[in-house]
């Protein structure tokens, strides 16, 4: 019984063994979604609280900052925010209590639909980002793959 044994063990050894003489060859296929959603973001400034001497360079730099604050939407949207929260007790009373959010992230694609002034004194820009424009963009950096089909030799 013990030789039998022996047989059965060798011979799934050897067979086992022979998948590793086996090449193969993996055919990929790109993964593209089947559809492409579309986010908004709007971002405001104050133009009187700009630093500046005159009026149009208070205008320019609430031009910027209202972009950015639009920039840091979208990148919420797509990224999230992180939130911290800290709170302290001194003899059992609540003595500090703080909380803290954080925003980061890359975004790529984005586009102004709309930069207007509102009541003589905000700056709003509203940002889009299409997210079929985002995926070609990933597509030109890095192939994203799935095997399409393995072939044994």
């Amino acid at each position: 019984m013990t030789v039998f044994k022996f047989v059965i063990l060798a011979a799934s050894l050897a067979l086992s063994g022979c998948s590793a003489i086996f090449d193969k060859e993996v055919e990929w296929e790109y993964v593209q979604p089947d559809e492409y959603p579309v986010i908004r973001a709007v971002g405001y400034a104050p133009i009187s609280a700009q630093h500046g001497d005159s009026m149009a360079l208070k205008t320019i730099q609430a031009v910027k900052a209202s972009k950015l604050d639009a920039y840091r939407e979208l990148t919420e949207q797509v990224y999230g925010q992180k939130i911290e929260g800290n709170q302290q007790l001194s003899n059992l009373v609540l003595s500090d209590d703080g909380l803290k959010s954080s925003i980061q992230g890359v975004i790529r694609g984005a586009q102004v639909v709309k930069a207007y002034a509102v009541d003589d004194d905000t700056y709003v820009t509203e940002l889009e980002l299409d997210f079929k424009k985002v995926y070609n963009i990933y597509l030109s950096t890095a192939r994203p793959k799935r095997i399409k089909q393995v072939n044994y030799y």
